[in-house]
């Protein structure tokens, strides 16, 4: 990608900031919007970042499946824990409440939760984890998603990709962050493989007759229509754990869910029985740990530094000379990046030109 093809931080953060408002989200809230997909780009999570500013965010306002303006109600509320309906709007705005909410309660009491529902998408899961570790705190989330993945042994699109996402603080220069989704891939990787003109590898996605997909417009279109899902991790059957990937895959449905008295499986699609769209009224969870009501903070973090580099420094397979942890490519990424911008793909290039001419703002960007 040549230089041109990147846009400066500062500048795709004013630009989104500016788009959310126009299209009717409150300044404070936009930023927060804005912040979240770029911090996606800064991990080099392409499939959740900038990518997904126009159809995801954008352009589900225009089709008011969306809320721009988002209206929290705060349902029950203990010391420890709270249920908050985000009433269909912005998905970040309510989740932005809900880990501050789960975080002051946490640094009081050791342990907190906080449960959403009605919500919308709310980017990538580990903005919320890192949430909490900047705070010194363990963050843990989760959130349900459209029906793409099917369960072991069946073939039917029931649960979402329904990441599972852990981060610990650690003493080193960047947090231990496991953020992936439970199944083998999610769709927004297929929207990025499409987007891209690539293929879809084979044993990621499975159609009605149980054989592998590999066509990624065709796999967007069958996941919508029921025709194809997901495959957990671990893969078809059981003989590579494919039902550990379905139970956490449930595990995470179930939290998203149960707890809030929200919405399941074939509730989360965005079409109701005539056909119209409508909105998808996800549900998140986020629970905080504060190891300071352990062994304390600084014993934590040496703890699970040294857990890290012992595993770095283990001895490496043939044909590797280096052994990764959680969080640590996405570092490295951010410090490769940091000093050239967001690369933007020629797609997105026109999804960007297409919301600045809509709503009219003075922007040039360096691909033009």
């Amino acid at each position: 990608m040549t230089e041109k093809n990147y846009v400066p931080w500062d500048l795709m953060d004013r630009f989104l900031t500016e788009s959310f408002i126009w299209y009717g989200v409150p300044e404070a809230e936009a930023k927060i919007c804005a912040d979240v997909l770029i911090e996606s780009d800064r991990r080099g999570i392409e499939s959740h970042g900038c990518n997904r500013f126009k159809p995801i965010y954008i352009d589900r306002i225009v089709a008011g499946i969306q809320q721009p303006v988002t209206k929290i109600d705060i349902l029950k509320e203990t010391p420890t824990t709270a249920v908050l309906d985000a009433n269909d709007g912005m998905g970040m705005v309510v989740s932005h409440k809900a880990m501050t909410m789960a975080i002051e309660k946490a640094k009081t009491y050791g342990l907190s939760m906080v449960a959403v529902r009605n919500s919308t998408h709310y980017g990538i899961a580990g903005y919320w984890a890192t949430m909490a570790t900047k705070a010194g705190l363990i963050g843990i989330t989760g959130t349900n998603a459209r029906p793409s993945v099917a369960p072991t042994f069946g073939v039917d699109n029931m649960m979402g990709t329904n990441p599972l996402t852990v981060g610990f603080p650690t003493d080193e220069d960047f947090p231990f962050m496991l953020d992936c989704a439970t199944p083998i891939t999610q769709r927004g990787k297929i929207e990025y493989f499409a987007r891209m003109g690539k293929p879809t590898p084979a044993g990621m996605v499975i159609g009605q007759d149980g054989s592998a997909m590999t066509d990624s417009e065709e796999i967007l279109v069958a996941l919508t229509q029921g025709k194809a899902a997901l495959a957990p991790l671990g893969g078809i059957g059981e003989e590579l754990g494919g039902y550990k990937g379905y139970g956490y895959t449930t595990v995470v449905e179930v939290l998203s869910a149960a707890l809030q008295a929200g919405s399941f499986l074939k509730m989360l699609t965005d079409f109701d029985e005539t056909g119209k769209r409508k909105p998808y009224h996800l549900g998140h969870f986020f629970l905080v740990i504060d190891p300071e009501a352990f062994m304390g903070l600084d014993s934590f973090k040496k703890t699970c530094g040294d857990i890290l580099r012992e595993l770095r420094a283990s001895k490496k397979a043939a044909g590797h000379d280096r052994i990764y942890t959680a969080g640590e490519k996405e570092y490295l990424v951010w410090l490769e990046r940091k000093d050239k911008g967001i690369p933007v793909s020629e797609s997105v290039q026109k999804e960007l030109i297409a919301v600045r001419d809509a709503i009219g703002a003075g922007y040039r960007f360096p691909f033009e």
